[in-house]
């Protein structure tokens, strides 16, 4: 029995009209989804469905990621526009520069927990461009597209979109494993593609949904099987996309019972093992298979045939395949071509997509070993999740651990960018789980009964305040594998000490960094243990003079110094991190301060 729940006209409690838009810009193929949202009326979920030289595709609703740049560094073509024949000429011709993968440029190094590494046949971008500016080139495109589409196709289209001009919110998703640091760059690139302008009022126009979540919030509404909406039972979602596969875990609260509210029960994780990764294998081994053949410099030509026909309908390793990619006149018999068409053994296409498939259910088999609920059902979606033989395989190997695979029955294509849509409508995931364990890196007072600390007594210093203290210790603020609810809040008390007003000034107010440890160990509490595993994820500025300044008796007795005392929160229960600094004022209330966090090139690599 399949259960959905229905929108109200309460979804949407603003007092003007406003259109949503959500861009699912994929590692291959991307897409747009979008609501106007009308006081008092049930919004609906909708795609734009024709894009620049794909309007003969009825009802497509996605273009391949591509940009081609001029030799001057101009946009010349995108979109499906981009994989026409005529462009393709052109580009040759005038030596045009072509970009696919880029959105992988926003990651430094997206290292799966498998250790594949994202950089395996990225294109280099194009020169004196950085990927935000590629990424907002795209941003423009598919906003000039839903533009057209939106005026084109509904009633009074022209004036609808005139009616919500400079009232649009924006909803871009993201791979499991991308965090702050991407998230920054993305919204960098809105700015300059204009879509939202770069003040606090801007920001708050756009939001960020992970593709796991997206991915849930999308088959809640296609269909969650009953075990799941009635019961609480765990559910896996598999979004095995076109660069990722990324792997998700939900329960639904039981309580109350009358709201469809979900729960992370296991971190979230990325893997870089998504279709593109079908393609590589198939040309790894094409390039071997036809090492002595002339029909080896057609080889990009064969994997594209391969992508388009053998590959989605691929479904068993026993039987024969041909991928035809050209005429009656080309033939090698050594290599098995015959009439334009490469004969394969079916084990081998097999085996084209095995890692991508070991992958899903190595990934799938974790989390059902770490997840706070047990696991009983997996959702496949993505567009290597469109594959039969990939949903057979994945089904066949996690049967015996009594785990139920199901596909939406709708297009699996829109899954990200209509999910993107319903996590801005309907919030339904309401605690999240920690990947890692994020703290400050300080110095506690020395305490000799601490063997560590013992250890590390040639390292200690006398601080302003007369104490002796360690330095590089590790202070967890989150704990890793921790649920989150959206408005809980971890906090630590932090003191900031001078030894008088003319240490103050020549010290100044250096901005604190935020650190997680990404390692195995149980509580990391030193940056010099497993050092390689702590990252700088990002830096706050604190407005300080807000904070009151005390001035403390030494606790040498050998004078006084200054001293700023202030809690750091860090709230993670949305999708962006959020970092607030608290400090009692001369009643003894509280009072904050949002501080601004800033993402540096290192964080998170």
């Amino acid at each position: 029995m399949i259960l959905r729940p229905s929108r109200s006209p309460y979804s949407y409690r603003g007092s003007v009209r406003k259109l949503v838009l959500a861009f699912d810009m994929g590692t291959t193929f991307s897409g747009v989804s979008y609501s106007f949202l009308d006081p008092g009326l049930v919004p609906e979920i909708k795609g734009v469905t024709k894009f620049p030289a794909h309007e003969h595709v009825s009802g497509a609703s996605e273009i391949p990621s591509i940009i081609y740049y001029t030799s001057e560094g101009k946009v010349g073509a995108v979109g499906a526009e981009a994989v026409q024949d005529g462009v393709r000429y052109r580009a040759e011709d005038e030596h045009w520069v072509k970009v696919e993968w880029f959105k992988l440029h926003l990651s430094s190094k997206l290292a799966s927990n498998n250790g594949n590494v994202a950089h395996e046949k990225i294109q280099p971008l194009p020169p004196n461009k950085i990927i935000v500016e590629v990424f907002a080139d795209f941003l423009v495109y598919l906003f000039q597209c839903s533009s057209t589409y939106i005026q084109e196709t509904h009633p009074n289209g022209a004036a609808l979109w005139k009616s919500v001009e400079g009232k649009i919110d924006f909803v871009l998703s993201h791979p499991n494993g991308w965090e702050g640091p991407q998230q920054a760059q993305m919204r960098e690139a809105a700015v300059l593609a204009r879509l939202i302008p770069g003040t606090l009022e801007g920001n708050a126009q756009l939001s960020f949904v992970t593709e796991g979540e997206a991915s849930l919030h999308f088959a809640i509404h296609n269909g969650l099987p009953q075990g799941v909406i009635k019961k609480g039972e765990g559910v896996i979602i598999i979004d095995a996309g076109g660069g990722t596969i990324d792997i998700s875990s939900y329960a639904r609260s039981t309580s109350p019972s009358s709201v469809q509210y979900f729960a992370e029960i296991a971190a979230p994780q990325c893997y870089f093992q998504g279709s593109v990764f079908v393609n590589n294998n198939a040309r790894k081994f094409l390039s071997k298979y036809l090492f002595e053949s002339p029909y080896l410099d057609d080889i990009e030509h064969i994997i594209h045939c391969f992508n388009n026909t053998i590959k989605p309908r691929f479904r068993d390793g026993n039987a024969v395949q041909f991928v035809k990619f050209g005429s009656i006149r080309d033939n090698d018999a050594t290599v098995n071509i015959r009439s334009g068409q490469p004969k394969l053994q079916g084990s081998d296409v097999a085996a084209f997509f095995d890692p991508p498939i070991d992958c899903i259910i190595t990934a799938v088999q974790q989390q059902q070993k770490v997840a706070k609920k047990p696991i009983t059902h997996a959702v496949l979606v993505g567009g290597l999740g469109s594959s039969d033989y990939v949903l057979d395989k994945v089904s066949r190997a996690l049967l015996p651990a009594g785990l139920n695979i199901t596909r939406p029955e709708s297009h699996v294509n829109k899954t990200v960018s209509d999910g993107a849509i319903s996590f801005y409508l309907d919030r339904f995931v309401r605690t999240r789980v920690s990947n890692f364990a994020y703290g400050v890196v300080c110095a506690p007072p020395y305490n000799s009964s601490i063997p560590d600390h013992r250890e590390r007594r040639s390292t200690a210093y006398r601080s302003a305040d007369g104490i002796w203290r360690i330095p590089d210790a590790f202070d967890v603020i989150l704990p890793e594998d921790t649920q989150i609810s959206e408005i809980r809040e971890f906090r630590r008390l932090y003191i900031r000490t001078f030894d008088g007003c003319e240490s103050l000034k020549s010290e100044g107010f250096k901005p604190r960094e935020i650190w997680c440890y990404r390692g195995s160990v149980a509580d990391p509490q030193w940056k010099s243990v497993d050092t390689e595993n702590y990252t700088k994820l990002c830096t706050i500025e604190i407005e300080w003079s807000s904070i009151p300044c005390r001035r403390k008796e030494k606790a040498d007795g050998t004078g006084t110094y200054l001293c700023f005392e202030y809690e750091t929160i860090l709230i993670f229960g949305l999708t962006e991190l959020k970092v607030q600094i608290a400090w009692l004022n001369e009643k003894n209330l509280e009072q904050r301060s949002e501080a601004r966090i800033i993402y540096g090139t290192n964080a998170c690599k």
